[in-house]
């Protein structure tokens, strides 16, 4: 049986963590989470139930009757996000959710809160996690961690057109603005900022196609599993 090893994504907003994630899990047959999904699941609890940032810091057993699970969908090969046990998955990815999940996972109380289940989820191995603190905090251990970026400019393009797919219509300039006060905000907060792990590889994708990321990582991680087999 081929040995199993946890692989961490991190990287900032809209660089195409998600797409990459979904393909070395589902290449590698592993468990996919998107732990981006999980913060914007809590920010839309918060939303609904009329939280403020305040109330949860000073009171964090209000996260208590939250449940966040994975479903997948064979039909879209896509792991759906359910909020206690509601398809929360469309919902999420609006940007309504988008203005205010930065502040969100900001808090300190959410984040012990998230990565508590996260590390959980990891016990195991065999798990491809991305996020914005996955290599440094969730899987310090992970086996292998890749870090994407791209410019502002190539990711605020491609959220664009992914949310005009979508049916969202929305100003270019309003997406930009958002990518940047997000990468402010995840990179300057006091707790589990975004940062480069010191063993992570860099994958700066603003000129690579899915296919070469895809391609790529798979090599990375193919090559991290022989080297440790080899090892045992």
């Amino acid at each position: 049986m081929e040995q199993k090893i946890n692989i961490a994504i991190d990287g900032h907003s809209s660089c195409g963590k998600g797409t990459l994630a979904k393909n070395l899990a589902k290449e590698l047959d592993y468990l996919f989470i998107d732990s981006g999904a999980m913060y914007r699941a809590v920010t839309l609890y918060m939303l609904n139930e009329g939280l403020t940032l305040e109330e949860v810091a000073e009171d964090p057993a209000v996260l208590g009757n939250i449940k966040i699970t994975f479903e997948y969908q064979p039909e879209k090969s896509f792991f759906e996000t359910h909020l206690n046990g509601v398809n929360v998955e469309t919902e999420i990815r609006s940007m309504r959710i988008s203005k205010f999940v930065s502040p969100v996972s900001a808090l300190p109380v959410v984040r012990d809160f998230l990565v508590v289940q996260q590390k959980k989820i990891g016990e195991n191995k065999g798990v491809v996690m991305d996020g914005r603190d996955i290599g440094t905090v969730v899987f310090p251990d992970a086996e292998l961690k890749i870090f994407m970026t791209a410019s502002p400019e190539i990711r605020a393009k491609r959220r664009y057109e992914e949310l005009q797919k979508k049916g969202v219509f929305v100003n270019y300039q309003e997406v930009l603005h958002n990518i940047k006060e997000r990468d402010h905000i995840d990179s300057t907060r006091d707790t589990s900022p975004l940062a480069k792990a010191e063993d992570a590889i860099t994958l700066d994708n603003s000129a690579m196609s899915k296919d070469e990321q895809a391609r790529l990582s798979l090599s990375w991680a193919r090559g991290v599993i022989k080297s440790l087999e080899a090892q045992s």
